[in-house]
C-alpha cells in the first residue's frame, strides 16, 4: 500500500554543519479490529500486513487457531462518514459455528498490554485459553552458537530499518536456524502479531519446531503470544520482564534474554538449549 515509510523534511547538524534535508521515517497510524463487524481493539502499527496482524491478535485472544476458522478478513468500505476507505479498519468474520468467545468485545481500547489483566491473574488467563501445551516430542535442542548467529540473520532481513532506523521487528526461525518468517512493526506487539497471523493464514500453527526471536525485551504480553501460538522458544535481544519469566515458567517457554554476540541469558527452561555440564 506505499504507507510502510513517509518522508519529512528535518534539520541535521552534525559536528557543527547545518544543513536541511528529507529525511525518511518509519510510518504510524490507528488499526481498528472488528470481529464479525463489532469493534474490538484499536492499535497503533505500521501499515502493511494488516490481515495477518488482525488475525495474529486474534491467536493471541484464543478467537483463532486455524484458517477454517476464519471466514474472511477484509478492510471496511466506507469506514468514514463520507464512505472513503482508511485502509485503518479491518473486520475478521468468524466461519459457521467458530464460537465468539467473551473477551469483552466492548472495550475498544489501545491495545498496549495483554488485555489490562496483571499478576496472576493474566497467568491463570493464557493457561486457561492456550490452544496447546508446548511439548517436547519429540525433544528440541539447540545449540548456543546457533541461537547467537539469529540476530544477525534477523537484522540482514530487516529492510525497512535500513532506511528509517525506527521498527521493532520479530522473526520466526526453525530447529535449524533458517529464517521462516520476518516482520517489522513500530510496535514490538504488532510485529509478533504479524508473523503468528501469518503463520495461522498459511495453516502452520502451532508452531511446536520454531523460535521466535524480537528485536527488543521480551514482555508478558509477547511470552503470551508466544504461548498462545504454540512456540516453545522466544529469544530477546534485550532483557524480559519479571512477569514474562513467570510465565515462560509456568507454561513451558524456554525463554533467552540479552541475546547479544555469543552471550545470553536463560531465564526459563534451559533444556532446550545444549548448554552442556551445567557449572557447579
Amino acid at each position: 500500500m506505499g504507507r510502510v515509510t513517509e518522508r519529512r523534511r528535518v534539520v541535521r547538524v552534525r559536528d557543527g554543519r547545518v544543513d536541511h534535508r528529507p529525511d525518511t521515517l518509519v510510518a504510524e497510524e490507528p488499526l481498528e479490529i472488528r470481529l464479525n463487524g463489532k469493534p474490538l481493539a484499536i492499535t497503533m502499527r505500521t501499515p502493511g500486513d494488516d490481515f495477518a496482524l488482525a488475525a495474529g491478535f486474534l491467536v493471541s485472544e484464543g478467537v483463532l487457531s486455524s484458517p477454517a476458522d476464519l471466514r474472511t478478513i477484509a478492510y471496511c468500505a466506507g469506514a468514514t462518514a463520507d464512505g472513503k476507505n482508511t485502509y485503518n479498519v479491518v473486520d475478521v468474520r468468524l466461519a459457521p459455528g467458530v464460537p465468539v468467545p467473551d473477551i469483552t468485545l466492548e472495550r475498544n481500547v489501545y491495545t498496549t498490554s495483554s488485555c489490562g489483566l496483571c499478576g496472576k491473574a493474566s497467568l491463570d488467563a493464557v493457561r486457561t485459553h492456550a490452544r496447546w501445551a508446548i511439548t517436547d516430542d519429540p525433544p528440541l535442542r539447540l545449540s548456543p552458537a546457533l541461537i547467537a548467529e539469529l540476530p544477525e540473520r534477523l537484522r540482514a532481513a530487516q529492510r525497512v530499518f535500513d532506511r528509517t532506523g525506527g521498527l521493532h521487528a520479530a522473526a520466526l526461525f526453525d530447529e535449524d536456524g533458517e529464517l521462516l518468517d520476518v516482520r517489522e512493526d513500530v510496535g514490538r506487539h504488532n510485529a509478533v502479531d504479524k508473523v503468528i497471523g501469518g503463520a495461522l493464514r498459511a495453516g502452520g500453527l502451532p508452531l511446536s519446531r520454531s523460535v521466535l526471536l524480537v528485536s527488543g525485551r521480551a514482555s508478558f504480553e509477547l511470552a503470551q503470544k508466544a504461548v498462545m501460538a504454540g512456540i516453545p522458544v522466544l529469544a530477546a535481544v534485550s532483557a524480559p520482564s519479571s512477569l514474562a519469566v513467570d510465565l515462560a515458567d509456568e507454561a513451558g517457554l524456554t525463554l533467552i534474554g540479552f541475546l547479544r554476540g555469543s552471550s545470553m541469558n536463560v531465564y526459563a527452561h534451559d533444556r532446550r538449549v545444549a548448554l552442556g555440564d551445567p557449572a557447579p
